[in-house]
């Protein structure tokens, strides 16, 4: 039998993006249970006057469970790892995830305040710049928290960060309207 070749693979490149990937995994978890109101006891806000009636222990549990189950899914794929910074892809992948989870709510949490204070209803924008601006932050305000909270593990360079912050605002608007389209949410945006 003729011997191979030495493989001459080149090593996928990394990129701080795919760290994120695991947070598909909150919307995947929290979207049947908005649809369908499972566990109506933990449908409890987390505070009424600061952040409104929508950000509930229920959709924080969700949304932390879906992406440490995400997270530890996918860690268990070896061209995954491969993709990610050498310091996460050796990171346990339940703390990653729980990381990032708590980031996907956490990070609400400010721009829901905000929104309060400004007299805009849960779901509802305004159609004036500084509403419009609120909107687009609005589709990836979780990130800023995400870089705070994954410095135990990575560091992430403002660049990165901002490619990030536009890729997950990209990602976000088509996944608002399937939850809108399925009645998981109340507006599209």
């Amino acid at each position: 039998m003729p011997s191979q070749p030495p493989s001459t693979s080149v090593p996928a490149p990394t990129s701080a993006g795919w760290i994120f990937l695991p947070a598909l995994g909150a919307p995947l978890a929290h979207a049947p249970v908005l649809r369908w109101n499972l566990m109506p006891s933990l449908k409890r806000p987390i505070s009424r006057w600061l952040f409104g009636e929508n950000k509930t222990w229920r959709g924080a549990l969700m949304m932390t469970g879906g992406t440490v189950g995400a997270t530890v899914a996918l860690h268990r794929v070896p061209t995954y790892r491969q993709r990610l910074p050498e310091p996460v892809a050796r990171a346990n992948p339940v703390l990653l995830g729980t990381l990032l989870g708590g980031a996907c709510w956490l990070g609400e949490l400010p721009n829901s305040f905000l929104k309060r204070r400004l007299g805009i209803a849960p779901g509802q924008q305004r159609a004036s710049p500084a509403g419009v601006a609120i909107s687009i932050f609005d589709q990836a305000d979780w990130v800023p928290m995400a870089w705070l909270l994954l410095l135990p593990v990575w560091a992430m360079s403002v660049r990165e960060a901002a490619q990030v912050f536009l890729l997950v605002a990209a990602i976000h608007v088509p996944i608002n309207l399937i939850g809108y389209a399925i009645g998981a949410r109340t507006a599209a945006l």
